[in-house]
């Protein structure tokens, strides 16, 4: 008996060992963020890992960037639902070896951030961290469209706000997520026309507390609004 409930045992170490082996090969992203320090990666502060030998000043600035990407997230709602885990990379060997790409940050399952080399400022953290945000409140789906227009505006990006929103854009945006990607692709632009929509309609609704509103309606059933 003893040695059959070792057997059984050793099986679903092996099976364990396994399953984690095959999450790390399929998806690094979410091995890394998961288990940091299996990655290479070590703490810099509250739920915030970076790569190993950073200077004190990378250490600090990440430690500003991951305040300031939280505030912003909280100013916006009023508080933050959300705590993600932040994983970040100051050369590109670390981010490819955590499973990033071309991507300057990303959202990993709702529940964590990656930040490149190339997107460590508070403007891509906060963009990242409201989408983590936005999906913790939310049961179900919204257009991809206002995620990511959603997103630009609680990180109050300069790159697509301001004066790019003079002129409306009344024209569809990309509902699902591969539709945005492919738009996104071949026009970054598509980042300010789906925010400016969002802004549009926030200035319309009474400002930054109709999110949570529409929120409470979407998980309520209701249907999502038409924004133009």
């Amino acid at each position: 008996m003893r040695k059959r409930l070792r057997w059984t045992l050793g099986g679903i170490v092996v099976l364990l060992l396994l399953a984690a082996g095959g999450l790390v090969v399929a998806y690094p992203a979410v091995a890394a963020t998961t288990c940091p320090r299996c990655f290479g990666l070590t703490r810099v502060g509250d739920n915030l890992y970076g790569e190993r030998g950073l200077t004190a000043a990378q250490r600090d600035q990440l430690t500003t960037i991951a305040a300031e990407a939280r505030r912003r997230v909280e100013a916006f709602y009023g508080g933050r639902e959300s705590d993600p885990r932040l994983v970040a990379c100051f050369t590109d060997g670390c981010y490819s070896r955590i499973g990033g790409g071309g991507e300057k940050g990303i959202a990993v399952l709702d529940r964590a951030v990656m930040l490149s080399p190339h997107g460590l400022d508070a403007v891509i953290a906060s963009h990242e961290v409201a989408h983590v945000e936005l999906h913790r409140r939310l049961d179900g789906e919204v257009p991809q469209w206002f995620d990511e227009g959603l997103a630009v505006v609680v990180s109050d990006d300069p790159r697509y706000l301001g004066e790019h929103c003079r002129v409306p854009f009344d024209g569809p945006l990309p509902q699902t997520l591969p539709a945005w990607l492919a738009a996104a692709g071949a026009d970054p632009q598509v980042y300010s026309r789906a925010a400016c929509r969002v802004q549009r309609w926030l200035d319309a609704n009474g400002g930054r507390g109709a999110v949570p509103a529409l929120i409470d309606r979407l998980n309520d059933g209701a249907d999502f609004p038409a924004m133009r």
